[in-house]
């Protein structure tokens, strides 16, 4: 078994269910008392927030790049980054790295073209669905991406970083993010993408008349892939 880096904190919660989900995916394929392999860096999410909100990328970049190259000195041999807007600066992260990085976007894509879909909404944080980095991504692998409209944007970004990360899930903002998927069904969205680790706490497939993408899961899962071979 391969160790697993995962650089995460961003949020805890976040990295909270990725830890968990990779330790199920582990024993449902292994069986017993197997579980993953894997190192854990979790940064302080107030600095990430804050070089977010400022526009400072490229300091969040070197940073996340040094707490990657630190999860490869303690022995990861691939390295997960446990969230989907921190990949704005994954270039830099994989550039400070002699082992793979596996990109959320990629596998991501990977699973909705599996699904034999090409026009999918994208749920996220502002910068997600706004900034080019993910869609882009889905994009290049011959996927046609749609997105909230400002407002609607604005509601799951709130959602999101006022509620999600904190650890509170409420049904009325599960009813308000839903009516944002109808609203991007109507469209022509085939399926849509959670393209927010934390919004895996609120939304599921149960809740969704087309198909879900939860980025967190869909990451877990290969990486589980790579590492058991």
């Amino acid at each position: 078994m391969r160790t697993i880096g995962l650089l995460g904190g961003m949020s805890w919660e976040s990295s909270a269910l990725y830890y968990r989900l990779l330790n199920e995916a582990v024993r449902d394929r292994l069986g017993g008392l197997h579980s993953a392999r894997c190192v854990l860096l979790s940064v302080d999410f107030a600095e990430i927030e804050r070089l977010q909100v400022s526009g400072e990328w490229d300091r969040a970049g070197e940073l996340l790049a040094a707490d990657a190259e630190a999860l490869e000195g303690a022995g990861a041999e691939l390295v997960l980054l446990c969230t989907n807007t921190m990949h704005r600066v994954a270039p830099a992260i994989e550039a400070a790295l002699t082992v793979p990085l596996l990109h959320i976007g990629d596998v991501t894509a990977d699973a909705v073209t599996v699904a034999g879909l090409r026009r999918v909404g994208l749920l996220g944080t502002a910068f997600t669905m706004e900034q080019p980095f993910l869609s882009d991504r889905l994009a290049a692998r011959g996927l046609h991406v749609l997105v909230p409209d400002p407002v609607d944007r604005e509601l799951v970004h709130r959602v999101i970083y006022d509620e999600l990360v904190l650890g509170v899930v409420r049904v009325e903002s599960r009813q308000a993010v839903l009516a944002v998927v109808e609203r991007l069904m109507a469209e022509g969205a085939e399926g849509v993408v959670l393209g927010c680790t934390e919004l895996e706490l609120l939304l599921g497939q149960d809740d969704v008349a087309v198909p879900v993408f939860p980025t967190t899961r869909l990451h877990v899962e290969a990486a589980v892939a790579v590492a058991l071979g």
